[in-house]
């Protein structure tokens, strides 16, 4: 399965932390892909309605939360806002940008050469 979650707007937004992030659950271990297959059934993402509906009236600045699941020859993507009504689907969203946050963060621990920083093939000469 293939996830992928971007957020959009928010007060004080800043893009370059927030661009899209796709996770495929093959690249992760077995608790880990477990986890995101199990809270995609548990939100029935493919009978969802994609469209985020309508912000609350005299809302602004709120954050917009785009997921998409691939899964075999099915592909949907989801639209909501903050804050996410639907407890499955917040439960989901909070799990994708946990491994979101993972994977800035392992971006961020490397070197130009693509190793980690300190590390031969890395930022800083062995």
């Amino acid at each position: 399965m293939r996830l992928k979650l971007k957020t959009e707007g928010g007060f004080a937004s800043f893009p370059g932390l927030q661009g899209p992030v796709e996770i495929d659950t093959e690249g992760l271990g077995e608790e880990e892909a477990a986890e995101l297959v199990r809270r995609v059934r548990e939100t029935r993402f493919f009978e969802r309605p994609e469209g985020p509906g309508e912000p609350p009236p005299g809302a602004a600045d709120l954050r917009l939360h785009v997921v998409t699941v691939e899964e075999g020859a099915r592909s949907r993507t989801v639209r909501a806002y903050e804050p996410v009504e639907d407890p499955a689907l917040r439960a989901l969203i909070e799990a994708l940008d946990a491994q979101a946050r993972e994977i800035r963060r392992a971006r961020r621990g490397r070197g130009p050469g693509g190793g980690p920083v300190g590390r031969p093939g890395g930022n800083v000469p062995p």
